[in-house]
């Protein structure tokens, strides 16, 4: 496979693992929000900036585990500003919750990197009524940054360092509705098929970054944002698909370990290379083109008005 550990214009390639992309990077003095963070890459790129010197919040469904990833980055890195923060993004309740909690902690906002997901499940609402996939990939994390939006740009304003939001998508984008998006029936069970559905989450992701990136344009404000696939990995997220289970039996040599998994996210947040850079979409800790849908800025401004009045 040694197309695969070729580099790439950034330098850096499908086997570059988190700690080699990020090395020599001090993320001192900076503050990052995690999502998804008690598993698999969500916890490998809060151990990389812890270890680079963040400030790192967890944000995680289940507090015990996160406490014990906590310990074990706080262990491994010498690094005791972790904290761990209750977020369960299909439900609009928990993502309040989860910013009013945060904010009492009287903390700025750096880098958001928007990991959690679900993967290909069978199809179910939310509490909130919402599907599953799209609630929880999306909706959950447009909200979330929508809560901290301002934090982040008055962080950038006066601290002058640049703000980073960082959108963990997937190739799976491509493998979505005809539409890229079925805005009249996001929510109905019929013609719902599972990979299509979280292809339309994953498209949303970029999507939702396209236009954050236009907005922050338009504001001038000191904020990127931007979406990365970080590549196949043997994670937890296949427990719904055995043939999924399958594939990574047969074709081990094809996916990453959780290092190189978390790296293109730890690029994409740290790496000075990308000062300014943003709407774009990474792969292998290198820029590539995603779908046609994803590069619709007619379709991201539609999803940003439907997911407004959603979490509205």
């Amino acid at each position: 496979m040694s197309w695969l550990r070729r580099t790439g214009p950034s330098g850096f390639s499908f086997y570059s693992t988190a700690e080699e992309v990020t090395e020599g990077i001090d993320a001192t003095g900076l503050t990052a929000i995690v999502t998804g963070a008690s598993r698999g890459i969500g916890t490998e790129t809060a151990r990389v900036l812890a270890l680079r010197g963040a400030h790192v919040v967890l944000a995680v469904r289940n507090v015990d585990a996160g406490n014990t990833i906590k310990e074990s980055i706080i262990k491994q890195t010498g690094n005791t500003k972790v904290d761990v923060l209750e977020l369960d993004l299909s439900s609009i309740s928990s993502v309040q919750n989860f910013v009013s909690n945060f904010k009492s902690l009287n903390l700025p906002v750096n880098i958001l990197v928007n990991n959690a997901g679900v993967m290909a499940c069978p199809f179910q609402l939310s509490q909130d009524g919402i599907e599953l996939q799209f609630g929880t990939n999306h909706i959950g994390h447009f909200l979330l940054t929508n809560l901290l939006l301002e934090n982040m740009k008055s962080t950038a304003r006066e601290s002058g360092i640049e703000g980073r939001i960082v959108n963990v998508s997937s190739e799976g984008h491509k493998l979505t509705y005809s539409e890229g998006i079925r805005f009249d029936k996001i929510n109905d069970k019929s013609g719902y098929y599972a990979f299509l559905a979280y292809g339309q989450s994953k498209l949303a992701n970029i999507l939702h970054a396209k236009e954050l990136a236009r907005k922050f344009q338009e504001e001038g404000a000191s904020v990127t944002a931007n979406s990365v696939h970080p590549g196949p990995i043997p994670t937890n997220l296949t427990r719904y698909s055995k043939f999924l289970g399958f594939l990574v039996v047969l074709a081990k040599s094809l996916f990453k370990n959780i290092p190189q998994g978390a790296s293109t996210t730890c690029y994409v947040a740290l790496h000075p290379q990308l000062k300014g850079v943003s709407g774009k979409y990474f792969c292998d800790n290198n820029e590539i083109a995603p779908s046609k849908h994803a590069t619709d800025q007619e379709l991201a401004r539609k999803l940003w008005e439907v997911s407004e009045k959603m979490v509205s």
